[in-house]
């Protein structure tokens, strides 16, 4: 993906993080229409009936091939997204942020799938790819608009609407549907269906790391909004955007 950012002259800052965006979207987009596949071209029940992830639920059940393939591509992809965001990554104001929720998504696959709560973490991974996708996407066309040393407004028109859309979906997936659907589902239809659940606390305390993670996250969105409808931002940008290049120059500034 490098030679294709050199190829279309992008601004070197740009060049620099649009293989990590290309890459990204390329991964959420399989992963997210896989998602889609499960939970509405399949008999699985999940995403109209989430009490149903527990409907008999029993250890050592038989995980179904097919849930199993997308359990292999989410744990090898944050597998690898630790590292990467340590020493690939372009390091950003939430990187510390970023790698706990790495941490804590790879700990919720690994042991959901041990433990046999595979059917909820499909829904997990459904409800929070979406937005990866409208991200990744709107990141790339706010890199393309200025390539060649030529503004392209369609990009620009295709980032402000992006980043409209990934506002609104961000809220309405990870801060009304997850809750609504995952947490409930995890914090009461788990008891009711299955007294005695094994590892209650702890799966459910993961979870809500991850609820309060995606509340952390949102504040960087109201910031951005905030900082448009002021008139303080004239073009879409990171507003979690910190070029580790950037903080040098301002540290011997300020020497």
């Amino acid at each position: 993906l490098q030679p294709f950012g050199e190829w279309c002259n992008l601004q070197p800052k740009d060049a620099a993080k649009m293989p990590e965006s290309a890459w990204k979207l390329l991964f959420y987009t399989l992963s997210w229409s896989y998602g889609i596949y499960l939970l509405f071209f399949t008999d699985y029940p999940f995403f109209y009936d989430p009490p149903s992830v527990f409907y008999d639920w029993k250890k050592g059940m038989d995980v179904p091939t097919d849930i199993a393939i997308a359990y292999l591509l989410q744990c090898s992809f944050y597998g690898h997204s630790i590292y990467a965001t340590a020493y690939m990554d372009t390091w950003r104001k939430d990187s510390v942020v970023m790698l706990l929720h790495h941490v804590v998504t790879l700990t919720l696959i690994a042991f959901s799938y041990a433990f046999r709560y595979h059917n909820v973490g499909i829904l997990v991974l459904f409800l929070h790819d979406v937005n990866d996708v409208q991200l990744e996407f709107t990141k790339l066309n706010v890199y393309f608009k200025h390539r060649g040393g030529v503004y392209h407004r369609l990009n620009d028109v295709i980032s402000n609407i992006g980043c409209l859309t990934f506002s609104i979906s961000w809220f309405w997936f990870r801060l009304y549907w997850f809750p609504l659907k995952v947490l409930y589902a995890t914090c009461y239809s788990s008891l009711q269906l299955v007294p005695n659940i094994p590892f209650y606390f702890f799966f459910n305390a993961l979870l809500l790391v991850l609820t309060l993670m995606n509340i952390y996250w949102f504040l960087y969105i109201v910031l951005f909004v905030a900082k448009v409808l002021m008139g303080q931002m004239q073009e879409v940008n990171d507003v979690r955007e910190y070029d580790v290049e950037d903080s040098k120059k301002t540290t011997t500034a300020k020497k």
